[in-house]
């Protein structure tokens, strides 16, 4: 307000456009007089009003996998929160055929994927960052994070290498490995072509076991396996999803997801959520069906637990090289209270009831401005 007042000052006083126009009282400096009063305009409408340009978002959804309406679910949930006034929002549909984006009047408008931009209505959009918001591949495996670091264009979640490593449970696991106080259960990785010699490979595993596509997400191909006579099936419904599968011994205690964040600089641990399930284990179902599985955010525990935990996942966060919104799930053994990693979550669900809006709600944070500020945080690295 003092520049502009100043400047209005500054104009009154030299009143360079009359001097321009006026025959009378022109001058040799009545150009450049003109020229300085556009300059300093400019000046103040850029600091008054620069700022509030809204940005370009491309809010990626859809993928190959099982999970694309998940993500469908979760980009409507984002596109409705993030405030309107700092971001146009364009939600770019990704499948195996095409990408594209819907216009309002039902247009579907082919993304030019030379330089990822788009036109609508004449006129060429392009972005300025990208929220991927797509489970499993491509989004969540690296796959976009390269076609956009290819591109220059920022995202809000981990770079190619961590998302590819961390898509892969085994992987992550040999990784995490070893962070005080984090525990994991036995398993094996096994593969498809080799399917002769799996027998010998979980011979040595104690059941119950969990079967699991290894580069899979949702619990979609997932089974848990009580005598072993039921391998085979389960391991034929996992590799329908995937070519490698984790063999995982069960272990017994409470279930929790806690969503982790560097917003600032700062690592941020948002409250667990206890997962209690009617059925076997948290699967696809339990998910996403009303009722079948009961969440309770915060979860219930001690100030100690709760201590422990944050120390343990942060540091996670930190040797994955994570980036953005991420969510860890684990569970505190029963009789031990040992915390047995499960796995990381770099595209976690985003719909009105998933995890994390439940979480980032009960830190007392406004679900829009915290989508914001995951835009912001990928803009300014």
């Amino acid at each position: 307000m003092l520049l502009l007042a100043h400047t209005k000052m500054r104009l009154k006083a030299a009143n360079p456009v009359n001097s321009f126009f006026n025959p009378v009282n022109s001058g040799k400096n009545s150009g450049k007089k003109l020229f300085t009063a556009i300059l300093l305009l400019h000046i103040i409408f850029s600091i008054t009003f620069g700022s509030m340009t809204a940005k370009n978002i491309a809010l990626m959804a859809g993928g190959y996998t099982g999970e694309y309406e998940v993500s469908i679910n979760s980009a409507g949930n984002i596109a409705a929160e993030l405030d309107k006034e700092k971001y146009h929002v364009y939600t770019i549909l990704v499948n195996r055929s095409n990408w594209f984006y819907v216009s309002p009047e039902g247009e579907n408008i082919e993304v030019d994927k030379n330089d990822f931009s788009i036109n609508v209505a004449g006129e060429k959009i392009k972005f300025d960052a990208a929220f991927i918001t797509i489970h499993g591949t491509p989004g969540e495996d690296g796959k976009m994070q390269g076609y956009l670091d290819m591109l220059g264009i920022p995202y809000n979640n981990c770079d190619a290498a961590t998302s590819a490593l961390t898509m892969n449970k085994a992987y992550t696991k040999a990784i995490v490995n070893g962070i005080k106080g984090l525990y994991m259960a036995g398993s094996v990785q096994v593969f498809k072509r080799d399917q002769e010699i799996i027998g010998a490979q979980v011979q040595y595993l104690k059941l119950p076991l969990f079967i699991k596509p290894n580069n899979g997400g949702s619990s979609v191909g997932m089974s848990k396996v009580n005598a072993k006579e039921a391998l085979p099936e389960a391991l034929e419904k996992a590799f329908a999803e995937d070519e490698q599968v984790l063999v995982e011994e069960f272990v017994k205690g409470r279930e929790f997801s806690i969503g982790i964040v560097r917003l600032d600089g700062e690592i941020l641990v948002l409250p667990a959520t206890e997962i209690i399930s009617s059925k076997e284990f948290f699967d696809y179902e339990a998910k996403y069906t009303p009722g079948v599985s009961h969440e309770i955010t915060p979860a219930d525990l001690s100030e100690a637990q709760n201590n422990r935990i944050k120390s343990i996942v942060k540091e996670a966060y930190r040797v994955l090289n994570c980036k953005g919104m991420t969510r860890v799930d684990f569970i505190l053994q029963e009789g031990t209270d040992d915390f047995y990693f499960i796995e990381i979550n770099t595209t976690p669900g985003q719909s009105a009831n998933s995890l994390i809006p439940q979480q980032v709600r009960a830190a007392g944070l406004n679900l829009g401005e915290f989508y914001g500020k995951l835009i912001e945080e990928a803009i300014k690295v």
